[in-house]
């Protein structure tokens, strides 16, 4: 069957029948099946202080499915430099100058094993504020249709006050 392109809602266009090369066999076996992509709403919520040379960013990731997600990957960028020297949890890693990815583990779909983190930064100077942006990187391949509870872009002075996300 060739792929050809329908239509959807708001002028986007989704391809229909199977991809070139796919077999149109799934992996049981049964022609005439595809395999489709799982679908899960992936939330991340918390808060976000800045002081002197200190961000501290608190985060709750979770999942309301409908698919089990084996883990996701969430990037957390500040606006900016980190300090040359970072201690990071040991499921976190730094991937440039401002970036930070963590990675959750598994996220059960009806949110009941949420994932939570603290991450205290050292920046590389003493801002005034920083932005701070919090978003998934990877989440298995899975389709989120909700992703505005997901990314987040939140605006911290250096008051040491906690700003909400």
């Amino acid at each position: 069957m060739a792929s050809t392109l329908a239509p959807g809602a708001g002028g986007t266009a989704a391809a229909v029948g199977d991809p070139v090369g796919a077999s149109a066999r799934a992996p049981g076996g049964a022609a005439g099946v595809r395999n489709i992509a799982p679908e899960a709403d992936v939330s991340h919520h918390g808060h976000v202080s800045l002081w002197g040379y200190g961000l501290g960013v608190w985060l709750r990731s979770e999942n309301r499915g409908p698919s089990d997600l084996a883990g996701v990957t969430v990037r957390v960028r500040t606006s900016v430099p980190l300090a040359a020297r970072q201690e990071l949890p040991r499921e976190c890693l730094r991937a440039g100058r401002s970036t930070v990815l963590c990675r959750t583990g598994a996220l059960r779909a009806d949110g009941s094993a949420p994932w939570q983190l603290a991450l205290e930064l050292r920046l590389a100077g003493r801002p005034a504020e920083v932005v701070v942006r919090i978003d998934t990187v990877w989440n298995g391949g899975a389709t989120d249709r909700n992703a505005k509870n997901s990314e987040h872009e939140v605006l911290a002075p250096a008051t040491g006050d906690e700003y909400v996300f």
